[in-house]
């Protein structure tokens, strides 16, 4: 993982960098319906205040629990044993982003779901409530940390999730036998290269045309930029999108040449 200061000096040159957010100069008519109807969509959704409420809790309760980490681990919690408002504090992500996924799920109609990375419960909410008729998949290593995320279910009312628990290069495979393709994939599990761009091939054996895949934390590392380098260079990629802290791939075979874009957000 880099360090803060090395993170803070990436987000500049990214911010300095990047298109606006507001569509000037996006050539893409699909990017720039990205932008106008999911990126900057500011309706004050009801489900906000659901899960938000929700995640206030987490970030107040003082309850210790055992975590087993299958992933890169955590450089701000080495140990084992941690109080649920530090996990929260450390591994939610963002509203910002949170709502993000929420909007990208509903405004393209995405039914099947998966998550690989649970935590407490937060992105999974937000990702279900994207249509009665979806259906949320997800991935969590740590039996402790899925109780605590079924709480977060049962709090927020949410039905339309399947826990699938356990180490995801043994229960990643195996699920992905059981469905014909997904619509949408949030990839937030193992921060390292080599998982991340497993975990890319396997999904990409299921995936569609109209499949989305959004990577987290696309530069957390010097891995995690190259995994994401060689996930934009791949043949089935025609899209990517990068918004620093997660990065949004498409796969649709209408456009005529790759194309890369990173946008302001």
């Amino acid at each position: 993982m880099y360090s803060s200061f090395k993170l803070a000096q990436k987000y500049l040159q990214y911010y300095l960098s990047a298109s606006n957010g507001k569509g000037h100069g996006v050539h893409s008519p699909f990017v720039f319906d990205f932008i106008t109807n999911v990126l900057n969509d500011r309706k004050p959704y009801p489900l906000y205040k659901i899960v938000e409420r929700r995640r206030k809790e987490l970030l107040s309760d003082k309850n210790v629990i055992e975590v087993e980490d299958f992933g890169a681990g955590s450089s701000v919690m080495p140990f084992k044993k941690r109080a649920i408002k530090d996990i929260a504090a450390s591994s939610l992500k963002a509203p910002k982003f949170s709502k993000l996924l929420f909007r990208i799920a509903h405004y393209y109609k995405s039914q099947t779901i998966i998550e690989l990375g649970t935590s407490l419960g937060i992105t999974s909410s937000y990702l279900a409530f994207a249509s009665p008729i979806s259906k949320v998949y997800t991935f969590e290593g740590s039996e402790s940390i899925a109780s605590v995320a079924q709480e977060t279910f049962n709090k927020t009312d949410v039905k339309n999730t399947e826990f699938i628990k356990g180490n995801f290069d043994n229960t990643l495979p195996s699920f992905l036998q059981t469905i014909n393709s997904f619509d949408l994939a949030f990839i937030d599990g193992n921060h390292r290269k080599e998982p991340t761009l497993r975990y890319f091939d396997w999904l990409l054996n299921k995936s569609s045309e109209d499949s989305i895949l959004i990577f987290d934390d696309i530069h957390w590392s010097l891995e995690m930029e190259e995994a994401w380098e060689e996930i934009k260079d791949h043949p089935s990629v025609t899209l990517t999108i990068d918004l620093f802290f997660i990065g949004v791939v498409f796969l649709r075979k209408d456009f005529k040449a790759k194309q890369h874009f990173t946008i302001r957000f």
